[in-house]
């Protein structure tokens, strides 16, 4: 829950970089990008105490992958809003970012375990675009756009390589 509210957070202070609003672009992806990172953790340590204090439950683990999507689309909206990336360049990064947790579902729900399969999980999607994205460098979210992008792109073809192999 505090991951879900932390990427909502990050999503709001990303999209006061829109010109009418006025916080200048840089503190904004600054200020994201380390409501990201704490977002991050807080997702990190949910799983951790729950699997701890053995408290993992179907219900929890749908809420968790659910939160997930919100978070992930929250913050590519406020990413746009923001006009910190050009809006087409933000669509095919979150549309790719969905798909690569689709396919997983999807193998999953055909008994196949992607768990580790990839080298864009959800994960290292968002360090890449908190911290490339901090860096005080007009365009440097683009670049941590296309690079989400192409990561993504890349997982997708290696997931659905591995659940066709083990069909």
């Amino acid at each position: 829950m505090w991951g879900l509210l932390s990427s909502i957070t990050a999503a709001v202070v990303y999209a006061t970089a829109a010109p009418s609003l006025g916080l200048p672009w840089y503190y904004a992806t600054i200020f994201g990008g380390m409501l990201l990172l704490i977002s991050g953790f807080f997702d990190i340590v949910d799983g951790s105490v729950a699997k701890i204090t053995k408290q993992s439950s179907k219900k929890g683990s749908f809420l968790d992958s659910s939160f997930d999507k919100i978070s992930e689309v929250s913050v590519f909206l406020g990413l746009t809003i923001g006009n910190l990336a050009e809006p087409t360049l933000c669509i095919i990064a979150l549309s790719l970012s969905l798909l690569v947790s689709y396919i997983r579902a999807r193998a999953e729900s055909l008994g196949v375990d992607l768990k580790g399969i990839g080298i864009g999980e959800r994960a290292e999607r968002l360090l890449i675009l908190a911290i490339i994205g901090m860096i005080p460098i007009p365009g440097a979210m683009r670049w941590a756009l296309a690079i989400v992008s192409i990561i993504a792109g890349i997982t997708i073809i290696q997931r659905m390589i591995a659940t066709y192999q083990r069909l």
